[in-house]
C-alpha cells in the first residue's frame, strides 16, 4: 500500500514554502522511475529556489526521514528510487533557471532542473553551447541529473561525458548547509572537489547550482553512414574515429536495433524533422530538397546494413567538416565498410531532443537500456560475451517473446560504449505513460503483467553486468543498478566511505545509491 505522509512533516516541509505532495497518486507516480518501483515515499517535496530546498532537506533529515533528488525523471538504473520506506523525494524540476550567461569568461550557470533541451533553446541565439550539450532524452532529462549521474552524446565523441564539462557546483547536504565547490572559469583548481560531487548518483549531496564551459556554436555539419558486414569491423572503425578525434558524435546500430528502428519511424516523419530544421536555418528550398532525398532513399539501404555507423562533425569552414568526412570515410573503408545513405545522422541532428516515444518498443514491449563503457582494445571480446549470452538464452527469450538490440557510440577520451538494450512484453508504469507523447501512446499496444518475462528480462540485464565488470567496463548511471564500490581499491572505498561520513553521517542521503 502507498502510505500518506505524517500530517506534522507534510505541515513542517510545507513551511518552506516549496509544494508538498501527500496523495496516494502523486506518492505511487514519484516512486517508480522507467525501469522499475521503488519503496513507498513519505512526501515530495517540490522547491521553487535552492533556499526552499536547503531549508526542506534539513527539515526532513532532522525528522530523521532519507531525502531523494529527481531530476527529469529519466532514470532506468534506480538512481532515484528508495530502498527503504518513508524517503522524501525532492523533485527539483521547478528549478529551472538558466541564472548566467557570461560570453567574455565563456561559462553559464543554470539550477538543477534545467533541461538540456531549454538550455540549447536559451543558447542558440547567442551562437554557444556547452561541450558535451546533451543526452537523447534532453527533451526531459536536465543539467543536474546529468551531472549526478553522468551521460553522453550531444558532443561526446570530442568533449567526452557530461561532468568533463562542468567547471563549478552549489551543492546542498544532508542538513542543508549550503557548499560552493570549484572555480568557475576553470577546473581542476587542488584536489577536484567539485569532482568528488560529480557523477555522484545523488549520494553525496544535491545539486543546487551548475557552471558549465562554453564553446562556440558549429557554423557547417558534415553527415556520414557506413555499413558493416560484422561486429569486429563496425567495432574496429568506431575505435579508430574516436582515436582520430574526427567526429563530434559516432553511433550505430547492430542488425536487431536497425529493424527495430526501420519499425518504428516512418519516412514522412523523417522528411518533416529535415525541413523543419532548414525553416529553422533559414533554408526552406535547401529543406525541401533534403526531405526530397529522404523520401527517394528511402530505408532500403538499412536492410542490408548488418551493423550501421553513423558519423557526424563539425567545423568553422564547409571544408573543415568535409575533410572530417573524408577522414571517416577512409577508416570505414579500411575496415571493410560501404558507404549508405546518411539519412540517420541529418535526421537526429535535425531534432536533437526529440519524443520520448522509444521507451516502449513498438508493439508496446518494455524497454531497458543496460550499457558498458568498455576500453577499445576490450570492445570486441566483451561483445562476443554478449552475443554468446544471447545465443545461449535465444530459445526461453523466443518463448517469452523477448528481443534485443545494441547500440555502440564512441567517447571520446573514453572508449566505446556497448548498450544491448531488452524489450519484453509487459505492462507499462506511470512514468512511461506520463512520457510518451499522448498520440503516440494510444497507437502502442497496452500490454499485460508478464512476471515471467519481467523475471527472464532482470535474469538477462544481471548477466549483462557481470559481462561488462569482467570486461572493465564504467557506467553511466550507476544509481543502483551497476556495481562501484566492488570495483574499487580496498583504499579507495575507505575514502569514499569517510567521505560519506563528513557530508552525511546518518546516511539519509539517498541511502543505497552508488552502494552507499
Amino acid at each position: 500500500m502507498v502510505s500518506m505522509a505524517k500530517p506534522r512533516l507534510a505541515d513542517v516541509l510545507a513551511r518552506t514554502g516549496a509544494e508538498v505532495l501527500n496523495d496516494a497518486e502523486s506518492l505511487d507516480f514519484y516512486a517508480h522511475d522507467i525501469y522499475a518501483r521503488g519503496a513507498d515515499l513519505e512526501a515530495v517535496v517540490r522547491p521553487a529556489d535552492k533556499y526552499q530546498l536547503a531549508a526542506g532537506i534539513r527539515a526532513a533529515t532532522d525528522a530523521g526521514h532519507a531525502v531523494i533528488p529527481r531530476g527529469g525523471g529519466m532514470s532506468y538504473t534506480g538512481g532515484y528510487t528508495a530502498n527503504a520506506a518513508g524517503a522524501v523525494m525532492f523533485d527539483l524540476a521547478g528549478m529551472d533557471r538558466v541564472l548566467a550567461v557570461d560570453p567574455v569568461s565563456m561559462t553559464v550557470t543554470v539550477e538543477p532542473g534545467c533541461r538540456w533541451a531549454a538550455l540549447r533553446d536559451a543558447l542558440t541565439p547567442l551562437g554557444l553551447r556547452t561541450p558535451m550539450w546533451g543526452t537523447l532524452s534532453g527533451l526531459k532529462a536536465t543539467v543536474g541529473g546529468g551531472m549526478s549521474q553522468n551521460g553522453m552524446f550531444w558532443g561526446s565523441g570530442r568533449h567526452g561525458s557530461a561532468v568533463q564539462s562542468c567547471t563549478a557546483l552549489e551543492v546542498a547536504l544532508a542538513d542543508g548547509t549550503l557548499m560552493a565547490l570549484g572555480k568557475n572559469h576553470t577546473r581542476p583548481y587542488g584536489p577536484d572537489l567539485a569532482g568528488l560531487f560529480l557523477a555522484d548518483t545523488g549520494a553525496l549531496a544535491i545539486k543546487t547550482e551548475i557552471t558549465l564551459r562554453l564553446v562556440r556554436e558549429a557554423e557547417c555539419h558534415g553527415y556520414a553512414s557506413f555499413a558493416f558486414d560484422t561486429h569486429a569491423q563496425w567495432l574496429d572503425a568506431t575505435a579508430e574515429i574516436e582515436r582520430r578525434g574526427i567526429a563530434t558524435e559516432c553511433f550505430g546500430f547492430d542488425p536487431y536495433l536497425n529493424a527495430i528502428r526501420m519499425k518504428r519511424d516512418s519516412l514522412a516523419t523523417d522528411a518533416k524533422q529535415l525541413i523543419g530544421m532548414m525553416r529553422r536555418q533559414g533554408g526552406f528550398l535547401k529543406g525541401l530538397k533534403e526531405g526530397a532525398k529522404v523520401v527517394a532513399a528511402g530505408r532500403d539501404f538499412l536492410k542490408n546494413a548488418n551493423f550501421s555507423l553513423h558519423v557526424l562533425t563539425e567545423g568553422r569552414i564547409q571544408a573543415a567538416a568535409d575533410a572530417d568526412i573524408a577522414a571517416a570515410r577512409d577508416v570505414a573503408q579500411q575496415f571493410g565498410g560501404r558507404e549508405v545513405e546518411n539519412t540517420i545522422p541529418k535526421i537526429v541532428r535535425a531534432n536533437p531532443f526529440g519524443p520520448l516515444n522509444s521507451i516502449l518498443g513498438p508493439d508496446g514491449e518494455r524497454w531497458a537500456p543496460i550499457h558498458g563503457l568498455i576500453s577499445h582494445g576490450r570492445a570486441q571480446p566483451c561483445f562476443d560475451s554478449l552475443l554468446a549470452l544471447f545465443t545461449e538464452h535465444a530459445g526461453r527469450m523466443e518463448a517469452l517473446g523477448i528481443h534485443y538490440g545494441t547500440l555502440v557510440a564512441a567517447v571520446g577520451g573514453g572508449g566505446t560504449l556497448i548498450e544491448p538494450c531488452l524489450y519484453w512484453p509487459d505492462a507499462r508504469n506511470p512514468v512511461i505513460e506520463a512520457t510518451i507523447e499522448p498520440a503516440h501512446l494510444k497507437k502502442v499496444p497496452k500490454l499485460a503483467t508478464n512476471a515471467p518475462a519481467w523475471a527472464l528480462a532482470q535474469e538477462l540485464k544481471s548477466a549483462i553486468i557481470a559481462i561488462f565488470q569482467a570486461h572493465d567496463a564504467a557506467h553511466f548511471q550507476i544509481g543502483r543498478a551497476y556495481p562501484y564500490r566492488e570495483t574499487l581499491d580496498p583504499r579507495a572505498d575507505a575514502l569514499l566511505l569517510a567521505i560519506k561520513r563528513e557530508v552525511d553521517p546518518r546516511g539519509l542521503m539517498n541511502p543505497g545509491s552508488l552502494g552507499l
